[in-house]
């Protein structure tokens, strides 16, 4: 495969491991909302619990994904197997 397919796939790859851990971090408060703090917060405050539940599990797949990123990046010759995504500017 090309460079240009090994980015592509890269990215679509690293989108969807981005979202599938969103879901699983966002699922996993959720079920520890529903035990542990459901009895002890009103439904008044429920409302604004669970966009930052969100939020959270949002924070959480961005700080999984960077940790995954340099992982690979220490593992894996970055220039040699993907095409850079934005070229460098030519003299100015």
């Amino acid at each position: 495969m090309s460079k240009k397919t090994n980015t592509l796939l890269f990215i679509l790859g690293g989108t969807i491991f981005n979202v599938l851990i969103t879901l699983f971090s966002f699922l996993a408060f959720l079920l520890v909302y529903s035990k542990f703090l459901h009895n002890h917060i009103g439904e008044s405050s429920a409302a604004w619990l669970l966009p930052v539940l969100f939020i959270a599990a949002i924070a959480v797949s961005f700080l999984v994904y960077r940790l995954a990123i340099k992982i690979i990046m220490k593992k894996v010759d970055m220039e040699k197997h993907f095409d850079p995504i934005f070229k460098p500017r030519r003299g100015k």
